[in-house]
């Protein structure tokens, strides 16, 4: 078996981060988990996540992408604003490839075996799934839980988009830490530059492999619209959790030791989904 925990990864501009893995030494597949926007991959009950698919003989590895706003010093707050207001989706997709790359070396050379690869992303790591996968042939399934299915539409539009230029960052507020948190206009311009890389329903439509979105109907954050929108994309069907939120029921922090309801349902869905023989 593979396991470890907060090791370093150097990702998007040699900047370092943490990673977790444990995977067994002879796992049906190996998860690979994405966290969403001011995530981290301890946040809430993800750790329990964890435990599910590994208790059930499945790799599991999660990390934190490098400009999230934490340090490999401190991965569970915010302590790092200027890495987080520099932060890029083309920067997210990097540390994936790596996490991708470093996790397919580990399988290979330490447990000698072929091993499929799935994404689990989560919110706009659902998206960063998406996009990734379309590209990248060792990407054998995908689950995005509450994921997005558009980025352009999360930028400002008019005299607040011109503001921003003119600015050169906009703040946006963090309920949890009662932090102002920063987004520079170069997320923009990265968008810009790489529109076509980064329009998640081009790439959703172009997908290969099985996909498989869970979205909770209660969803304020990421509306369900969007999950229906990528099944549409992938001629698929959501996996709608009646009553659930964005996080399905977990918060930061997460006290207790058990998976909140709604995530269990989240993860009994995933679990069918990923031993469906396709």
């Amino acid at each position: 078996m593979i396991e470890f925990k907060n090791k370093i990864y150097i990702g998007s501009d040699n900047r370092k981060s943490l990673f977790d893995c444990r995977i067994p030494a002879n796992p049906k597949a190996t998860i690979i988990f994405i966290h969403g926007y001011k995530g981290f991959k301890d946040w809430g009950s993800w750790n329990l996540l964890e435990d599910y698919f590994v208790n059930l003989n499945f790799g599991f590895v999660k990390f934190n992408m490098t400009h999230n706003g934490g340090t490999h010093e401190n991965p569970l707050d915010f302590d790092d604003l200027e890495a987080f207001g520099n932060n890029t989706y083309s920067k997210e997709l990097f540390d994936l490839n790596k996490i991708i790359t470093e996790t397919e070396r580990m399988i290979k050379n330490e447990l000698g075996i072929a091993c499929p690869l799935y994404l689990l992303g989560h919110s706009r790591g659902g998206g960063i799934a998406i996009l990734q996968a379309s590209v990248d042939t060792r990407v054998a399934k995908i689950v995005s839980l509450a994921g997005i299915s558009d980025i352009e539409s999360r930028f400002p539009t008019g005299d607040e988009l011109a503001e921003w230029e003119s600015e050169g960052v906009r703040f946006v507020d963090n309920a949890r830490t009662n932090q102002s948190m920063p987004h520079y206009y170069s997320l923009y311009l990265d968008f810009l530059a790489n529109n076509e890389k980064l329009n998640i329903e081009n790439a959703a439509r172009k997908l290969k492999i099985p996909f498989c979105q869970i979205h909770g109907d209660m969803d304020t954050s990421v509306s369900i619209s969007e999950g229906l929108a990528l099944a549409d994309w992938t001629a698929t069907q959501v996996e709608i959790i009646k009553g659930a939120d964005h996080t399905f029921g977990s918060a930061q922090p997460w006290r207790l030791d058990t998976l909140p309801e709604d995530l269990k349902s989240v993860a009994s869905r995933a679990l069918n989904f990923f031993n469906k023989q396709n």
